[in-house]
């Protein structure tokens, strides 16, 4: 879906509710809903079960939350804004752009 800017940070150790975060740009809000329309599609094809979706109706900041991984879809402005990366890591090499 030609996500942009997509980092992975690792959990593992740091948070009791997820093991990775995925975060990830949109161009606009209809990127920003078909990018999360289509991970969730995937993950259900994939056998993942009890997927919770949140902002879908603006898709200005969609989340998805599938246990151990939590992906989070923004579009430029509301990812520079939040800037979840900077809350999340802390040292070198704790976040991975992929």
């Amino acid at each position: 879906m030609k996500a942009e800017e997509t980092v992975t940070i690792d959990l593992r150790g740091k948070s009791a509710y997820s093991d990775y975060m995925i975060v990830t740009t949109g161009r606009a809000n209809r990127h920003v809903g078909a990018i999360a329309e289509n991970v969730t599609k995937s993950l259900k094809e994939t056998g993942i079960k009890n997927i919770h979706v949140e902002g879908l109706p603006n898709c200005d900041w969609v989340l998805i939350d599938s246990g151990d991984v939590i992906v989070h879809v923004f579009r430029p402005e509301v990812r520079e804004f939040y800037n979840l990366e900077r809350l999340y890591t802390q040292g070198p090499g704790a976040a991975k752009a992929i």
